[in-house]
C-alpha cells in the first residue's frame, strides 16, 4: 500500500525532509505502525520518531491516535506539540 508521509516543524528538520511517499509491508495497517516501520530505519528516523517522543500524528488532515486505521493513498503526517505563548 502506498501512502504520502508529511513531516513539520522539527521533524521536518531532523529528517530533512518535508515529504515522502511510501509502499508499505501489509503488515502496517495504522498510523503507528507507519510510526514503528519508520523507527525500524533506525539513525535519525528511530531517534526523532522513538515511541518516548511526544509527538501528534495526523491521518488525512485529522488528529489521530496510533491504533486509526490506514488506507492506500491516505497521508500520515508527524510534528511536534504546538505550543503557545
Amino acid at each position: 500500500m502506498k501512502i504520502e508521509l508529511r513531516f513539520f516543524a522539527s521533524v521536518r528538520e531532523a529528517l530533512q525532509t518535508s515529504n515522502e511517499i511510501v509502499d508499505l509491508p501489509a503488515r502496517v495497517v495504522t498510523v503507528g505502525d507507519v510510526r514503528a516501520f519508520l523507527i525500524g530505519r533506525g539513525g535519525i528516523w528511530a531517534e526523532v520518531l522513538a515511541p518516548e517522543k511526544n509527538l501528534r500524528m495526523a491521518y488525512d488532515h485529522d488528529m489521530t491516535e496510533a491504533s486509526t486505521p490506514i488506507a492506500e493513498g491516505g497521508e500520515v503526517a508527524f510534528f511536534p506539540p504546538v505550543t503557545g505563548g
